[in-house]
């Protein structure tokens, strides 16, 4: 299980690594031809159907992942139910989303915010199949073609002169391919069986047992978002534009621990029934796979945002959010170590709290920080708060299962970071494709540095070569 984990974490990022670059050229090219008005509102719009979408999903879509993996033979009956309850709690989510957005001067956009939301959560739950059987071929394809469904409606919204609802119509089409392409797959391969169930007694005892995931899923998606409301409320509506580019690909980003984190916390739900001796190592590897990757993008971002800024062609007001979000990224990447122990040992209440603490800090700064220094203020605020969440969540697993040892896992990709960092600041005012080439420097000085310094065990190694090298 855990070489399969592995390959299968390999090719999901594989398969990201291309769609995120073509989600980053949509996402400029609707920056650009929408501006920073226009795009601040669409930006608002996708945020709120982000808060809203907790109560379409009341945590069940991870405890789909969760409970599915334990019991394969269960997994119909498991999705049934959640479609189908969904489809009732949809009719509560567009209420709320409808007064959110016409409080906000926004209601000619509450139909296409719906179906983006409603899509949107029955694609993650119907692509959670695969991650539950462990099963990720068919994902990897999803993950592109959905990219490229979405490129092309955005394309052709700019060639075509749309507006704001076109492009949230355009997000929300690239899910309705995704939901159709796995209603296809799932059922042609015979994964699961479709059909209505509604068994009260099962979803009584889900909604207790997702209560939690369903409030961390609440607080994290108001840390992450509420940012940009705030900011569209309280300052210019430009200011929130300059933001949510600058926010953006440091939000981008964030498909790599995902991605990982997706393949990793079915494994760790059944170590944990199964053999809990494997649990402790693994948490170790993940954290320090995180590290290695989240460390040098941290770095590079923080030393080469402004060839960055002017490569992706964001606003240049963008520039200095940029830089310092570029702070939280490795924070935002090892913290998902412990929100997958916490939720694979079944204590996902504890996780709660932790992102509790991180929602207080984040509202609290932003709050204080926006009316006195905008986007800026906005930026320093999800740094902090991405800081808390992962000591929060450390504290959390140290308490309730082992206390990882974080300085001997992090030291030498640490090291190797820096001494990237110092190779590639003489270029740090690099622009236009120069900065390309020093981001390649900037990696090959990274690779050289970690192996050198051995940043992965021997042992490591060893696990990632025999699994890489077997078929899936």
């Amino acid at each position: 299980m855990g070489s399969l984990a592995i390959r299968n974490t390999a090719l999901v990022l594989t398969a990201r690594v291309a769609s995120r670059l073509l989600a980053l050229v949509t996402v400029i090219a609707t920056g650009n031809h929408l501006g920073a008005d226009h795009y601040g509102q669409f930006q608002t719009v996708v945020n709120y159907t982000a808060l809203v979408a907790v109560l379409v999903d009341l945590g069940f879509n991870t405890l789909y992942v969760r409970e599915g993996a334990r019991h394969p033979g269960e997994l119909s009956r498991y999705l049934n139910n959640v479609l189908s309850s969904k489809a009732l709690l949809a009719l509560l989510g567009l209420l709320v989303l409808s007064l959110a957005l016409g409080f906000n001067g926004l209601g000619s956009l509450i139909a296409a915010g719906f179906a983006l939301m409603v899509l949107t959560t029955y694609s993650n739950l119907l692509r959670n199949t695969l991650y539950a059987l462990q099963n990720l071929t068919y994902e990897a394809v999803a993950i592109v073609l959905e990219a490229v469904v979405l490129l092309g409606l955005v394309i052709l919204g700019i060639r075509t002169h749309q507006g704001v609802a076109y492009f949230l119509w355009a997000y929300a089409g690239s899910y309705a391919f995704s939901c159709a392409y796995f209603v296809t797959v799932l059922g042609a391969r015979r994964m699961v069986t479709f059909g209505v169930r509604l068994e009260w007694t099962l979803i009584r005892r889900w909604f207790w047992s997702g209560l939690p995931f369903a409030l961390t899923f609440v607080i994290t998606t108001i840390y992450f978002k509420i940012d940009q409301p705030l900011l569209y409320a309280l300052r210019p509506h430009a200011e929130a534009g300059w933001y949510g580019f600058a926010y953006k690909p440091f939000e981008s980003l964030l498909f790599i621990p995902q991605s990982m984190l997706a393949v990793v916390f079915p494994v760790m739900s059944v170590y944990y029934h199964q053999a809990k001796e494997r649990l402790q190592p693994t948490i170790n590897l993940f954290f320090k796979a995180l590290v290695l990757l989240g460390w040098p993008l941290t770095v590079g971002t923080v030393v080469l945002a402004h060839g960055l800024n002017g490569l992706l062609h964001l606003y240049p007001q963008s520039e200095p959010a940029l830089r310092i979000l570029a702070l939280g990224i490795v924070f935002m990447f090892a913290s998902n170590t412990f929100i997958a122990a916490l939720n694979a040992i079944d204590r996902q209440v504890l996780f709660t709290w932790a992102a509790a603490a991180s929602m207080v800090v984040n509202v609290a700064l932003n709050a204080a920080l926006i009316p006195f220094y905008g986007y800026i203020g906005s930026s320093w605020a999800t740094v902090v708060t991405e800081v808390v969440l992962l000591a929060a969540a450390y504290v959390m697993v140290g308490r309730e299962l082992y206390r990882a040892p974080l300085h001997r896992l992090a030291w030498k990709p640490l090291l190797a970071g820096l001494v990237m960092g110092g190779a590639i600041w003489p270029f740090h005012q690099a622009t236009g494709w120069t900065t390309l080439l020093v981001i390649l420097l900037g990696g090959a000085v990274y690779l050289a540095a970690a192996f050198l310094l051995r940043a992965l065990d021997p042992p490591e190694l060893a696990l990632a070569r025999s699994a890489l090298r077997r078929d899936a």
